[in-house]
């Protein structure tokens, strides 16, 4: 995640009073979002996941650490 404006080439939404920014393809791809902030032992930060999946298991990212199988590439 950044902070960007949007370009004509994304799709722009907001959730509860927060707007997003993604490209329009990837958007299609990745449906549906979720966005979350959490707070652990290892910090607090956004859980993104998506659709998308990589090595079988659920696609997130995480400022506050792990989540769930990760990204593998």
């Amino acid at each position: 995640m950044a902070l960007d404006g949007p370009l004509a080439s994304d799709e722009t939404f907001t959730e509860q009073g927060v707007t997003f920014v993604i490209d329009k393809k990837l958007f299609e791809d990745a449906r549906p979002i979720s966005i979350d902030f959490v707070e652990s032992a290892m910090g607090a930060g956004f859980l993104l996941k998506s659709a998308l999946t990589a090595g079988g298991g659920d696609c997130c990212a995480s400022s506050a650490g792990g989540c769930g199988s990760g990204c593998s590439g």
